[in-house]
């Protein structure tokens, strides 16, 4: 069988989904198709074909979008797949409506809702759009609950034609337990991109009043790059040796290991995969009550959870953690590792999604 994968940015492909995609070459020929930015040579050394593909992941511009679909159009037409696998949202729809057209099998991922579902009017459109594309796949794939039933009660999807799954997994010899810091200091870590939507400016509120409270018993590790302006916050805090900023890093494992505590104050995730990495190396997390984020701790064991968009209730759980003893943050550290392995080792969710892609 020749499968294609669709998707809007190839380092993530390469990082969360390249046992999939070396399962499925066990027995299939894979192709992909996505804009290059990252580890396109490693999926060629891995035997793949690579087709470019410009996807603008978060603009909304209809004349764009069209190209796209032409796009999309031109390429199932010139590669005529037995089977296309989609991953996130312009894709889902865009190569979605194609498949259908051409009725191509194809099965999508909802990787998170984002904020096309947080805007009313958007909301609408992505609805109509998801509605119309989804209609004949074989199965959508989610990453928590929360979104499957909100694509069910939009009547996007009726529910046998979704299965969950535990996000991506975690690879646990990639992300290995390591041994808890012995800091002078309690290094919170914030992993990502650095925006809005991610919590940033509860993070920095919350870690601007432990600061004043605690001074430099605590400090805060900032990995990642800018997608919104908090540039000249993030040089503020540096310059008040509030937190220290790493800039983006291709391997996040050093940084995990640093760190005493991850933090994710996230408004929706689809399954954080920050989470998991931090607790299989056995780091403590405090995160977001929410779907996307909730599944991956369990309160009080593994990590702290607190309401989204609350700076208040944030600082209390940072302080709480702050004022906790080195050994009780490993020990939540050591249940979040467990839990992974439990629930979220990576074969496990590969054989699922395998199972359900091929299950009609």
């Amino acid at each position: 069988m020749k499968i294609l994968i669709i998707t809007n940015h190839s380092y993530m492909l390469y990082r969360f989904r390249r046992e999939l995609i070396a399962a499925l070459q066990q027995d299939h020929e894979v192709v992909l198709s996505m804009p290059f930015v990252g580890h396109e040579e490693d999926f060629i050394a891995m035997g793949l074909r690579c087709i470019e593909t410009d996807v603008d992941r978060r603009g909304i511009n209809p004349v764009r979008d069209l190209k796209l679909l032409t796009a999309y159009r031109r390429l199932l037409r010139t590669e005529r797949p037995d089977l296309v696998l989609t991953y996130s949202i312009k894709p889902n729809i865009y190569a979605g409506l194609v498949c259908r057209a051409m009725h191509i099998p194809y099965c999508a991922n909802v990787q998170g809702l984002g904020t096309a579902f947080q805007r009313k009017g958007l909301s609408l459109l992505v609805t109509m759009l998801y509605r119309t594309a989804l209609k004949k796949s074989k199965v959508v794939f989610f990453e928590n609950q929360g979104n499957a039933q909100e694509f069910i009660t939009r009547k996007i999807l009726p529910r046998e034609q979704i299965t969950v799954l535990p996000g991506a997994g975690i690879n646990l010899e990639r992300y290995p337990i390591t041994a808890y810091p012995e800091n002078k200091q309690v290094r919170f870590l914030y992993l990502g991109r650095i925006m809005q939507e991610k919590g940033i400016s509860e993070l920095f509120t919350a870690m601007r009043r432990l600061h004043r409270e605690l001074g430099d018993k605590v400090i805060l590790d900032l990995v990642g790059f800018f997608d919104d302006d908090y540039e000249a916050q993030v040089n503020a805090l540096v310059a008040e040796g509030i937190a220290v900023f790493h800039g983006f890093q291709t391997d996040p494992t050093p940084y995990y290991a640093s760190a005493d505590c991850v933090v994710l104050p996230s408004y929706h995730e689809g399954l954080s995969n920050v989470l998991l990495e931090a607790a299989a190396i056995g780091r403590p997390v405090i995160t977001s009550d929410i779907h996307g984020c909730k599944e991956a701790v369990n309160p009080d064991l593994s990590g702290l959870l607190c309401p989204p968009k609350d700076a208040e209730a944030l600082y209390q759980k940072m302080l709480q953690m702050a004022n906790m003893s080195r050994t009780d943050r490993a020990k939540m550290g050591l249940a979040g590792r467990k839990k992974v392995e439990q629930e979220f080792e990576k074969n496990m969710v590969v054989q699922k999604t395998i199972q359900a892609i091929f299950a009609k």
